[in-house]
């Protein structure tokens, strides 16, 4: 092994180390991803994550500046095929490595730069550009290891990737109302007054996720058996989510960030392991 193969494993390790770190549940639900996916999505994950922690997470430094020179050092390491920040590295390995589109990466990046700017009273059109920037390029993004270079499937798989994405940030966004509205002031739904958040209000949020997930299950269940199984335990970790979220009132959600239990957590990925050992997928 040679000190580049070094360079690039300790890189590798790292974007695993900021996945595991920053989500246990996206972390175990990785290790269902076949192993020559896995490392890929470590890669994709740890990417977004630390551009999201510029936004969301460095509020005592100049947040702009960080932002500008992480897109410039990521535009730098594309061109030259080599940085010295192994996730921007690894990050970059992956794009070039499965095509993904340039597009994605820099809507991504236009949503993240949305949130250094006011979030307040959202348009449709603006929401829509959100959504899609924040979240459904990412699962775009993962698409494209899963169907490694069969652009007809990804095509066809598409729409559903975009709608799983979706009811995944919107999820967030309810689960993190309490610190969104309160402590960042962000309003992301169109037309909601969280100073007068409603039953009314939180129903109608619901019944859009609820169709995005609905829709979303149509395209897991065509997914290449490689990339199956853990996308699905995403997504029924996400629907457990869901289900809390549904049974708690809108004043509640306004104080408390809700939470799926660790021993759920385990339930989940223990019911998956043995789907994956035994060759078996419920949907």
């Amino acid at each position: 092994m040679n000190n580049l193969d070094i360079f690039h494993d300790i890189s590798a390790v790292t974007s695993k180390m900021v996945t595991e770190r920053y989500s246990t549940s996206f972390s175990r639900a990785s290790k269902l991803f076949k192993p020559e996916i896995r490392q890929h999505i470590y890669n994709i994950y740890a990417f977004v994550r630390l551009a999201d922690e510029i936004v969301d997470t460095f509020h005592d430094y100049d947040q702009e500046k960080l932002l500008n020179e992480f897109e410039r050092n990521y535009s730098e390491a594309l061109y030259n095929g080599i940085s010295l920040n192994p996730v921007l590295y690894s990050f970059c390995k992956t794009q070039k490595e499965k095509n993904i589109p340039q597009d994605l990466v820099d809507a991504f990046l236009r949503s993240m730069r949305m949130d250094l700017g006011e979030i307040k009273d959202m348009s449709d059109a603006k929401f829509s550009e959100y959504i899609y920037g924040s979240s459904e390029v990412v699962g775009l993004m993962c698409l494209k290891v899963f169907v490694n270079g069969n652009q007809d499937e990804y095509e066809k798989l598409k729409p559903y990737a975009q709608s799983l994405g979706a009811a995944f940030q919107k999820i967030n966004f309810l689960r993190d109302i309490n610190a969104d509205f309160n402590d960042l002031q962000r309003t992301y739904f169109p037309g909601i007054d969280f100073q007068s958040f409603s039953a009314a209000d939180k129903k109608l949020i619901e019944e859009d996720i609820a169709a995005d997930f609905k829709y979303a299950l149509i395209g897991i269940k065509q997914l290449p058996l490689s990339s199956r199984l853990a996308v699905f335990m995403a997504y029924k970790y996400y629907i457990s989510l869901f289900e809390k979220i549904r049974k708690c009132k809108p004043e509640l959600l306004m104080k408390k960030r809700i939470r799926v239990s660790n021993a759920r957590k385990l339930y989940l990925f223990g019911e998956m392991m043995v789907s994956k050992n035994f060759n078996l997928v419920k949907f």
